[in-house]
């Protein structure tokens, strides 16, 4: 009997006794991170144009405020403000 049997972890189980797609599930991911070949867009910056394009048109053109952008933001994607104003800004966004 090998070890990871007799410690009931199994063939799958790692360390921690966990199956490792978990922990790759767990992991958090830089995807949102990295800018598409089409446009150079990272995805949290794509999200931000949507949500406020979004936003826009339930306005009628008006503008937004950065809370209530944000409020929107982070049901689809988890980042800080700090972030969002950055995105905003790098963005070309107006005062």
């Amino acid at each position: 009997m090998t070890g990871a049997a007799r410690d009931g972890r199994g063939d799958r189980g790692d360390r921690d006794g966990r199956d490792p797609r978990q922990r790759l599930r767990e992991r958090p991911t830089r995807l949102d991170d990295i800018p598409d070949v089409r446009d150079g867009l990272t995805r949290k910056e794509r999200v931000v144009l949507w949500v406020l394009g979004e936003c826009q048109k339930e306005r009628d053109g008006r503008n937004i405020a950065m809370p209530m952008l944000y409020g929107r933001v982070i049901e689809h994607v988890d980042m800080s403000i700090g972030e969002l104003q950055a995105i905003v800004e790098r963005l070309g966004a107006r005062r």
